[in-house]
């Protein structure tokens, strides 16, 4: 049995829908049960129930060889929701584990995690490799570049705020961070390809696509293939976060957040070939990919759609 936390996130629906594909037996626990996992395979095994449910969670790992636990409020959380969500949500994670006796628990990190860093993310996800590492049990940590995909909320995120506003874009000093954007399809198939490398497990992987890209070429790719030009404005980084802690007082998943920042305060990179050493990929390009899903999108819609949506009473 494989168990799944944060089945209802972006890579979590990824990798389910692959796991299915697949035919293996995965069991997902969800805190809104069926409707956050509709149009998946009726196979899926849901157990209604969350991080600190310690009941739900251990019924949902009894059994299960593999925990993939992705759950993380990563995107839309504040710091007492990253806090909740992903450290104690990961303890909590690990002492079910323990007592189910399951056989690897798998955690997906960013490049760039440390505990001592300065910026909350980063810091939180060093905290929970802290505390995968130290666990007991076997492991595998994935620090990734920047996942991309159809639902993805960073690239998707830079397309929305170019309709913010039809002249100009906001960029983070001169948007020189390194990038190391990965597709989520290639990401999906390393975490399953690493259920069978034994060679993974107690490791700490880093992984990314075929490129390097600064945050400036990002953008400038994104401008290109959505037909949004914009004139990009580079503006001190802390003018960018002071406006995000301000914007997301009021309208949480707006696509400029903290954290969204704190992934371009450094260079995030790996080394181009850790994919095909590690498991014989060859991980697709950013512009390649992009083109056949970005070009024709109603951007502008989303952000608003964003924009309007209101934070969860209960992040579970």
């Amino acid at each position: 049995m494989i168990v799944v936390t944060g089945g209802g996130g972006f890579v979590g629906k990824a990798l389910i829908k692959r796991l299915a594909q697949q035919g293996e037996p995965v069991r997902v626990l969800s805190a809104r049960g069926e409707r956050a996992l509709a149009g998946l395979d009726e196979t899926i095994e849901i157990i209604r129930g969350s991080l600190h449910d310690a009941e739900s969670l251990y019924h949902a790992m009894v059994g299960a060889h593999t925990v993939f636990h992705l759950a993380s409020a990563q995107w839309w959380g504040r710091k007492r929701d990253l806090e909740r969500v992903d450290v104690q949500g990961t303890q909590n994670v690990i002492a079910a584990g323990r007592s189910a006796r399951i056989g690897r628990l798998v955690v997906l990190s960013h490049l760039g995690a440390e505990p001592s860093s300065a910026f909350t993310l980063l810091r939180v996800k060093g905290r929970v490799e802290e505390l995968v590492r130290n666990s007991g049990l076997a492991y595998t940590i994935f620090r990734s570049g920047i996942v991309f995909g159809r639902d993805d909320t960073f690239v998707n995120g830079i397309a929305q705020l170019l309709r913010a506003n039809p002249l100009i874009f906001l960029q983070p000093g001169r948007g020189e961070s390194l990038l190391h954007p990965l597709y989520i399809g290639d990401l999906v198939e390393a975490l399953v390809r690493s259920m069978e490398h034994l060679d993974t497990v107690d490791q700490t992987l880093s992984i990314g696509g075929p490129e390097y890209m600064t945050f400036n070429e990002m953008v400038r790719t994104v401008m290109r293939v959505t037909r949004a030009p914009r004139l990009i404005v580079s503006v001190p980084p802390w003018t960018l976060r002071a406006l995000a802690n301000l914007i997301s007082r009021f309208f949480p998943y707006f696509p400029l957040t903290p954290q969204w920042l704190d992934l371009l305060a450094s260079n995030r990179t790996a080394s181009m070939s850790a994919l095909y050493d590690l498991f014989e990929m060859q991980p697709r390009r950013f512009e390649d990919t992009i083109v056949t899903y970005m070009r024709g999108r109603r951007y502008r819609l989303e952000l608003l759609r964003a924009t309007l949506r209101r934070r969860p009473r209960r992040i579970a």
